[in-house]
């Protein structure tokens, strides 16, 4: 046989080889699937949405009760007073102003599942009594809305600024849904920055059915809580929300300053 003949037929057996022990390699998994990790995903039911705590029985027909409020808030301050009334196991009402409450939705959610009540103190702090119908309802709205968005309740109380009222107002809260509460103790913790004077005058305007009117955007009102709260417990009271004072019977529209005689009372 010629000599390129038998290169042809060395070259042929070369590649036979190559491509042979190629399929080789392919062998094991030619006739068999290889086996394929499964993960196992198992639904996680989300965690139940937090909830404030249920709303002590008191029947304030008997018990010396009294409603302590705080106004303009909330601000960053408004952390040191949830941890004192949570620390005495006390429950207030918050009249927010809604701006602030748009800017520290994370204090209203607090105040909400700490088992406080919060109530509408209009959007700017405006005075709501000298206000057209169309700002009225706007402060209101809009102040539903931020506290709506930050705890999905809706306040059924509302403080007019500066105790600010009028007939608009009236007919636009019994719109809304809002109770106009006012107050029948007023320390003026807005004018006097003095713990210790805030908390003498609260003490002793105290009586049963009383609304206190305070401020937590003042530090100095904020000191004067732990002693106010003590020395009233001190004397028998009861802390409860504006809307426990009343019995939850509370009109909207109605306005109402302290409960008096045992039974729920508002203004004649």
């Amino acid at each position: 046989m010629d000599g390129p003949g038998l290169v042809r037929r060395g070259a042929a057996a070369v590649l036979a080889a190559a491509v042979c022990g190629w399929l080789s390699t392919l062998a094991p998994s030619a006739g068999r699937a290889e086996p394929v990790a499964v993960q196992v995903v198992r639904e996680v039911p989300p965690e139940p949405e937090p909830k404030p705590p249920p709303v002590p029985e008191v029947d304030c027909a008997r018990a010396k009760c009294v409603a302590l409020t705080f106004d303009d808030g909330p601000v960053p301050g408004t952390a040191e007073l949830l941890d004192v009334l949570d620390a005495r196991g006390v429950r207030a009402t918050f009249f927010v102003v809604g701006e602030q409450a748009a800017e520290h939705p994370e204090l209203v959610r607090r105040e909400h599942l700490a088992g406080h009540e919060i109530g509408n103190h209009s959007y700017t702090h405006a005075d709501l009594g000298a206000a057209s119908k169309r700002r009225v309802v706007e402060e209101l709205r809009k102040t539903q809305d931020a506290v709506r968005r930050a705890t999905g309740f809706t306040p059924v109380l509302l403080r007019p600024p500066y105790g600010s009222m009028s007939g608009t107002l009236t007919r636009e809260a019994r719109r809304t849904g809002l109770s106009q509460v006012l107050w029948s103790v007023d320390p003026q913790d807005w004018s006097d920055r003095d713990s210790g004077s805030v908390e003498r005058r609260v003490v002793e305007g105290a009586r049963p059915g009383a609304v206190v009117l305070m401020h937590d955007i003042h530090g100095s009102t904020v000191d004067a809580v732990p002693d106010i709260i003590d020395r009233l417990r001190e004397d028998g009271y009861v802390f409860v929300t504006v809307s426990q004072l009343f019995d939850g019977r509370l009109a909207p529209g109605e306005e109402y300053v302290e409960r008096k005689s045992g039974q729920p009372q508002g203004l004649p």
